[in-house]
């Protein structure tokens, strides 16, 4: 076996969400080109149809399974799906979440609440329901192909920047529930994150997409560009697969060097004031 061979996931089955466009988009189409068939799942059906195609062009399948990721319920479906139409379950890719940064004292206890949920309680829904179908799958316990989970986090989940309570909290959360679940359920499954930097998506592009902001976010980044939705696909390839084998409970930094928030929100000082307390 060459060391290529070990990036190859053949005839392996991967769920991914947040699959309609960005990271989760390229991750699929990835996974697709390394050999797997992917169940795909967002809230749009025709943006999940376009990476369908894209998969169903590599030579595999795809199931699309548009959902409501935000409810618990659905997410945790998205296993047994791919599980009956594909026969087995290999590889869960937490994709779905994210949070809209917010001054501190606009941050109320339902919106943290609100971001644990939709970056936490999601992959644990989803990975929880995949973990008996991974283990129905496994065949000799002993095989190369392990089962993985990857779960998507954010450097802001270990650094500091104002404005970022709520997301950063949610996605340190998320960090350290994959390093509590790899230690859960080694060695048969494997459990990985990555803290993601800037990337260069939809969501990203409201504010990178000008001139401006992009050059202070390339300036502020060490290796001087915004990251593709690829770079984040290769990684998760990379712990997916036999590459990966020999990792578990931990977190790749794919990031471009970054040890604090390239993006400034601007977020005044508070001033003093005799208003009452925000409720």
């Amino acid at each position: 076996m060459s060391i290529l061979d070990r990036f190859l996931l053949t005839d392996h089955v991967a769920v991914v969400t947040g699959a309609g466009r960005g990271i989760g988009a390229a991750t699929a189409i990835a996974l697709a080109e390394a050999g797997a068939d992917v169940l795909i799942s967002s809230r749009t059906e025709g943006q999940l149809e376009g990476v369908a195609d894209r998969i169903r062009a590599a030579g595999r399948r795809a199931l699309v399974v548009p959902a409501n990721l935000a409810h618990t319920e659905a997410v945790a479906g998205l296993a047994q799906a791919a599980y009956d139409e594909f026969g087995r379950l290999d590889l869960v890719v937490n994709n779905v979440g994210g949070t809209i940064p917010n001054a501190f004292l606009d941050t109320d206890v339902a919106y943290l609440d609100e971001a644990f949920h939709f970056n936490v309680s999601t992959a644990h829904a989803l990975t929880r329901a995949a973990v008996p179908l991974m283990l129905a799958s496994l065949g000799d316990p002993d095989e190369h192909r392990q089962k993985s989970v990857v779960s998507i986090s954010s450097m802001m989940g270990r650094s500091a920047g104002r404005g970022y309570l709520a997301y950063g909290t949610a996605k340190a959360a998320l960090a350290h529930w994959s390093r509590l679940a790899a230690t859960d359920l080694a060695p048969r499954i494997r459990v990985n994150g990555i803290y993601v930097g800037s990337v260069m998506t939809s969501s990203l592009e409201f504010v990178a997409g000008v001139p401006e902001t992009r050059q202070q976010m390339e300036e502020a980044t060490p290796l001087g560009r915004i990251g593709e939705a690829e770079d984040i696909a290769a990684a998760v390839v990379y712990l997916g697969s036999r590459a990966g084998q020999y990792v578990t409970g931990k977190m790749l930094e794919v990031d471009g060097g970054l040890l604090s928030p390239n993006l400034d929100l601007n977020l005044p000082d508070l001033e003093p004031s005799t208003a009452e307390s925000p409720q």
